[in-house]
């Protein structure tokens, strides 16, 4: 139990932090940002899969399944829009 609180505590902290940080940001820097938090998302994707693989008890082995398909949706969005964004400046 002492492991789960801590690890809550870490999780809820990450939000907490996560929501500061996006919500200071200007929304004329959000697009060209994109690619950076294509690589910590990547990060997140990978923790993601650890923690769904260390199969500890069920109800981590289930957050680390959804932690996986929400950073899956994050890093293929975000590529998705700087993808779009890059071609827009092409020439024609």
């Amino acid at each position: 139990m002492e492991m789960f609180i801590m690890a809550f505590t870490i999780f809820v902290l990450a939000i907490f932090v996560g929501f500061e940080i996006i919500t200071k940001i200007p929304p004329t820097l959000h697009t060209p940002l994109m690619s950076g938090s294509n690589a910590i998302s990547g990060v997140t994707l990978v923790g993601a899969v650890l923690s769904a693989g260390a199969q500890q008890t069920t109800l981590t082995t289930v957050l680390g399944v959804l932690a996986v398909i929400f950073a899956t949706v994050n890093v293929v969005g975000g590529f998705m829009v700087t993808n779009r964004m890059l071609s827009m400046f092409k020439k024609k």
